[in-house]
């Protein structure tokens, strides 16, 4: 198992490097068009030449990805080329909020998931065919127009959610409570259509194998059969799609922010890269890889640890 960690820890480590370098690289193939998104399209080419040497754009790809990789491991990412801020602390007030709207969307997804793909699994008839036509419309509709929906009913018409806003947990969990609760309905519903089914479709692979009529031969009840043998060893691709989920929810995010007016770091991301904010964007990108790749590492070692044989793989 110590060795499975280590490996996967490394190809983490490799991950995360590729990504930044391959950013930066990104951002900077056109120092003209950085520096020109900073000053408008009214700038002269002096002007922009000057800020150039003032950016420390002029220099070569080399010397400054370099010289920004070493700050960056110091912990100094910079400040934002716009207004001064300092990148961590732009990302540290945002972030968090992003992570609590994604965390608890990924939590509502594995629990209404497991239930249904459970049900539909055990129950079959009508159960079965009700889940799988609760995931069509899940995928079918997306989640900026259930988003709206969701603010015109329960916010708009029967006022008990606030439309727009955010309010931090600690200062009033009722609050916050009620600030994210739409958002992360809205975040949830196609993750749910699409983990579900993987969860159907993975218990029924698994009840039709020989060691299931073993243990019911030998008198265990139904349910422990399903919940504690034949559920754990098959939740490697419910946890690999909610996985999936979690990282594209950093996608949606965005525009569910904007419809909520929650100050995250979907929306500080789309505005510095529309504005050319270069230090922040490469904060944005380093803040999310890291917990991407975290993510990633988390659910191998639970797949390792749900079925011994991941790591015979490896």
């Amino acid at each position: 198992m110590f060795w499975y960690i280590l490996q996967r820890f490394m190809a983490s480590l490799m991950l995360i490097a590729v990504v930044i370098a391959g950013t930066f690289l990104i951002l900077h193939l056109s120092t003209d068009k950085v520096a020109r998104g900073i000053l408008g399209p009214d700038a002269t080419q002096e002007v922009v030449l000057q800020k150039k040497q003032e950016l420390g754009l002029d220099r070569p790809i080399i010397v400054q990805f370099t010289g920004w990789a070493v700050r960056a491991l110091h912990g100094e990412l910079g400040r934002s080329w716009f207004n001064g801020e300092p990148v961590i602390a732009a990302i540290a007030t945002r972030l968090p909020v992003t992570l609590a709207i994604i965390t608890a969307a990924t939590i509502l997804i594995a629990a209404v998931s497991m239930v249904l793909g459970v049900f539909a699994a055990t129950r079959g008839g009508r159960v079965d065919q009700a889940v799988q036509v609760l995931s069509v419309l899940g995928f079918a509709i997306p989640n900026f127009i259930l988003a709206i929906l969701l603010v015109s009913v329960f916010a708009i018409r029967l006022g008990w959610f606030r439309a727009v806003g955010y309010q931090a947990m600690f200062d009033s969990p009722a609050g916050w409570l009620g600030t994210v609760t739409l958002p992360v309905i809205a975040l949830a519903v196609s993750g749910i259509s699409g983990v579900a089914p993987q969860v159907r479709g993975a218990l029924l692979e698994a009840l039709g194998k020989d060691y299931v009529r073993t243990l019911r031969s030998r008198g265990l009840p139904w349910r422990r059969v399903v919940y504690r043998h034949v559920l754990r060893g098959s939740m490697g691709p419910a946890l690999s799609m909610l996985g999936v989920h979690f990282i594209g929810m950093f996608g949606g995010a965005v525009l569910i922010e904007r419809i909520f007016a929650i100050p995250g770091i979907g929306q500080m991301s789309v505005n510095a890269a529309l504005n050319s904010d270069v230090p922040l964007v490469m904060g944005f990108v380093v803040a999310v890889s890291f917990f991407v790749v975290l993510l990633n590492l988390i659910v191998d070692l639970i797949q390792a640890w749900l079925d011994p044989r991941v790591r015979m793989t490896t």
